[in-house]
């Protein structure tokens, strides 16, 4: 399962991204750069996944690709034409549903038609050809509000395929749906698609759930973070329909796994400590100790006893990948478990956490939290400096910014100061947003 490069044989692609790179500038600070020289070709008869985690890119491009955004370098074509605003020949389904909540199922299927200048009675014989190809037969004339999540996506999906397009671009379109629904609606959508019933050419889908892309797939592109950029590329040969306990399936899941945990082979810039990006200003995931605690006892109990591949132990912890990945990666980043190659490992602080009581592991946590997460020991040296042994929490927010945007910055410090509340190594107050040393450790 080595990474490829799918031949052309001659072929023009459907879509061509070429040399995209993407960034957001930020003031007098640096910029930003979400994607980072992205290459890719779709070619006709081909589900192709961009497969990572949140922050990746992965919409980002999707929406670079469809002409809803411009990018900062590089370019995008569609059937050799460069893509230079909406893009003709695309559709998109987006995660969101976005239907319009005052037009029936039928209205919001017809409203892409309307604005081509489609005529009416021609609107209506597509739309209900589309609602029926969809499964909503018999809904024409009900409006979202009526509708379950998975009928809502199935309207979302009947209006991007009445346009006729040649590519069906799809953004994480089963992630807002319950388990069993999302299992029901991708069934059927690759039955239409094996079956050629879509009028459609390829599919370009994102997505951060490995095994739907493994499920669904004949290429998946896996993207890094920070910036986004296509670390692998992996052909699926597995015959459809596919069987999730297949040994070669697994495999597979297993193999993207090791590749989206594989240990950077950077060198770490001077100041971050042992693991690369760990420095003040590293951007911290919303990760609760509730989560973290949870899944450390999971990984020390049978049946793992301290070691697990990532694919079981989510299963067992009932996590999705985005979920998963970041709690994993605190745990390696706090020393209580190592994280390489698709497997977590318990380490012996991390035996000591799952087996002492509520005081001891506070005491061990605090600990950990001042030696491994330079920001929480930034403001508490801060503090200890002030006769008040008090700061607002803007003045740290406005020092974060000068490095990563205001959403990250707010969410570092949300994160920091919850761990540093379990731990009682500092104390904050909502109302005045005043962080202080009044309760510490």
């Amino acid at each position: 399962m080595g990474v490829v490069t799918p031949r052309s044989n001659g072929r023009t692609p459907l879509v061509a991204v070429q040399n995209v790179r993407h960034f957001y500038k930020r003031g007098t600070s640096s910029n930003l750069v979400v994607l980072e020289d992205v290459n890719l070709s779709l070619y006709n008869g081909e589900i192709v996944a961009l497969l990572g985690r949140s922050g990746s890119g992965k919409s980002t491009l999707l929406r670079i690709i469809s002409g809803l955004l411009t990018p900062s370098e590089g370019e995008v074509s569609v059937e050799s034409k460069r893509v230079d605003g909406p893009a003709d020949g695309l559709a998109m389904v987006f995660q969101s549903f976005a239907l319009f909540p005052w037009l029936t199922v039928q209205e919001n299927v017809e409203i892409g038609l309307e604005a081509q200048g489609v005529r009416a009675e021609e609107r209506k014989k597509r739309a209900l050809a589309a609602i029926d190809l969809i499964g909503l037969d018999g809904f024409e004339s009900a409006y979202p509000k009526e509708l379950s999540g998975g009928m809502r996506q199935r309207v979302g999906l009947a209006r991007a395929l009445v346009v006729d397009p040649k590519v069906l671009l799809m953004d994480e379109p089963f992630s807002a749906l319950d388990v069993l629904t999302a299992e029901t609606l991708r069934t059927d959508l690759l039955d239409l698609w094996m079956e050629g019933r879509m009028p459609i050419k390829s599919i370009l889908l994102v997505t951060h759930n490995i095994e739907e892309a493994v499920l669904m797939s004949d290429r998946i592109l896996v993207f890094s973070s920070n910036p986004g950029r296509v670390i692998a590329e992996i052909k699926v040969n597995l015959p459809q329909p596919r069987n999730r306990v297949d040994p070669a399936f697994r495999a597979m899941v297993d193999d993207i796994y090791a590749r989206m945990t594989a240990k950077p082979t950077a060198t770490p810039a001077r100041g971050e400590g042992i693991f690369p990006g760990t420095g003040i200003n590293m951007s911290l995931p919303d990760v609760s100790t509730n989560t973290l605690a949870g899944l450390l006892e999971t990984l020390a109990e049978p049946p793992f006893n301290g070691r697990a591949d990532l694919p079981p132990l989510a299963e067992r912890a009932q996590m999705e990948v985005d979920e998963l990945f970041p709690a994993a990666e605190t745990l390696q980043l706090l020393r209580f478990a190592e994280l390489a190659e698709g497997d977590l490992k318990i380490t012996d602080a991390g035996r000591r956490f799952v087996d002492a009581g509520v005081d001891e592991r506070k005491a061990q946590f605090a600990q950990h939290l001042l030696a491994y997460v330079p920001l929480v020991a930034h403001i508490r040296r801060i503090l200890e400096e002030r006769s008040s042994r008090r700061a607002s929490i803007i003045r740290f927010q406005d020092e974060l910014e000068d490095n990563m945007p205001e959403d990250d910055a707010e969410r570092t410090l949300h994160t920091v100061i919850n761990w540093a509340r379990y731990a009682e190594v500092l104390a904050y107050d909502g109302e005045t947003g005043m962080i202080s040393l009044d309760n510490p450790a």
